[in-house]
């Protein structure tokens, strides 16, 4: 008798648990960051899956390259969470617009207003977020 009268509260506790695990999304699960791999490819991985994304609508000079790899090692530490913004693919790779959750700012546009990279509207994608 006594474990009938536990059941119904535990299953109670149970079914609230799903509702909150399923509707509240978890931070634990964001997609983070695994290694900036140059100063525009970024390894990052979602728990599941890792996808190596090239950042949106930029392009760096050669002799910005290790400048703008170590602005974007600071800004995206290893286990960063990000938040991906995909715009399609090239080159075989997802290309995205990558920024941190705690902040809203793109880390193409943070590399352009740091002087180290140039907008790069080569891609169809890019070219239709250009304003008309």
């Amino acid at each position: 008798m006594r474990f009938k009268t536990l059941s119904a509260p535990l299953s109670a506790l149970w079914a609230l648990l799903l509702v909150l695990v399923i509707a509240w999304p978890s931070a634990a699960l964001a997609a983070e960051v695994l290694q900036v791999r140059t100063a525009t490819l970024v390894q990052i991985g979602d728990g599941n899956r890792n996808y190596t994304v090239e950042l949106a609508c930029i392009g760096v000079e050669p002799a910005d390259q290790a400048a703008a790899m170590v602005w974007l090692r600071q800004e995206l530490p290893r286990r960063t969470r990000v938040n991906l913004r995909p715009l399609g693919e090239h080159d075989g790779l997802l290309l995205a617009k990558v920024s941190r959750l705690a902040a809203e700012q793109d880390m193409g546009n943070g590399l352009i207003a740091a002087g180290l990279a140039h907008a790069d509207l080569s891609t169809p994608a890019c070219r239709a977020l250009e304003p008309s």
